[in-house]
């Protein structure tokens, strides 16, 4: 059970929750007239899911060194020693095996595709990209952005620029928010190469930056897409900015040293204002 239980952790299940960026365009495009097909949304997200799990085992065998000096991340299987490298290495292939054989079964084959680039970016990254400060945060937010663009293709519908300026802003926004998480937990160079780069002074200009930006957009959208029923053209910007302002109230009041995604789950007011954001979406999209 002890085994089951540190494979699963090498999964990093919870991390699942990024695939809300896959479903981010979908009501906006069943607003627009496209028709939902469930089998394929749901067998993308599966399968997109498998290949991001198998991209973290991997990511955590080759990082495994760094993060034996990390105060959270040294209790991993793979740094405490509680998994061995080559378990570690079948486990991640037979995961991005699974993922890969999902997304076949979409039908759809630029899912295939956006999961190769995924994948690609991520080695990268993981090589070499992480190394390189401002380059490894733009890694990180391609992968929210790769999400958003599988969504548009399970639902059969192009991106659009607003839709892309906005989710991409947003992921540079949380990628900064997990260099901020490592600057607060006192981490150098020696964890994380890239971060002799960085600061506090300048991630966090860089994050207010990239806040106003998703803010402005967003609310740019609202006033320009044609799927939105005249008089709830606002309805979800409140949501919005009110995420965006918590989640940075969040990081600084409590000086938290969590990755974004702990951070999310273990703030209510956080995942009651995501609820929020979709009944609002639903209702500005004339769902009801």
């Amino acid at each position: 059970m002890a085994a089951l239980a540190d494979l699963v952790d090498l999964a990093r299940p919870r991390h699942w929750v990024k695939g809300v960026f896959i479903l981010m365009p979908v009501p906006f495009s069943i607003a627009a007239g496209a028709q939902l097909q469930p089998t394929p949304l749901v067998l993308g997200l599966i399968g997109f899911s498998l290949v991001s799990s198998s991209v973290y085992a991997l990511n955590d065998l080759l990082d495994a060194g760094f993060d034996q000096l990390h105060p959270q991340k040294k209790t991993r299987p793979l740094a405490a020693g509680r998994i061995g490298r080559g378990t570690a290495a079948l486990f991640s292939a037979a995961l991005l095996a699974a993922g890969l054989g999902f997304l076949v079964l979409t039908r759809i084959p630029a899912a295939g595709l956006i999961a190769g680039v995924y994948v690609g970016l991520n080695l990268f990254y993981s090589v070499r990209g992480k190394r390189i400060p401002l380059v490894d945060v733009f890694l990180l937010a391609s992968g929210f952005v790769l999400r958003v663009l599988l969504g548009c293709a399970l639902v059969a519908v192009e991106a659009s620029n607003w839709l892309l300026l906005c989710s991409s802003t947003l992921a540079l926004f949380l990628a900064l928010g997990k260099r901020r998480a490592d600057l607060v937990a006192g981490l150098d160079d020696q964890h994380r190469p890239s971060l002799a780069g960085y600061n506090r002074a300048f991630v966090e200009q860089a994050i207010g930056i990239t806040a106003g930006v998703a803010l402005v957009s967003y609310a740019l959208y609202c006033i320009e897409a044609e799927v939105l029923v005249p008089g709830r053209e606002f309805a979800s910007l409140p949501f919005v900015a009110f995420g965006i302002l918590e989640y940075v109230r969040l990081v600084h009041t409590r000086e938290a040293g969590d990755s974004p995604v702990d951070l999310v789950l273990s703030s209510p007011s956080m995942l009651i204002v995501g609820v929020g954001w979709l009944a609002a979406v639903l209702w500005s999209t004339g769902f009801f």
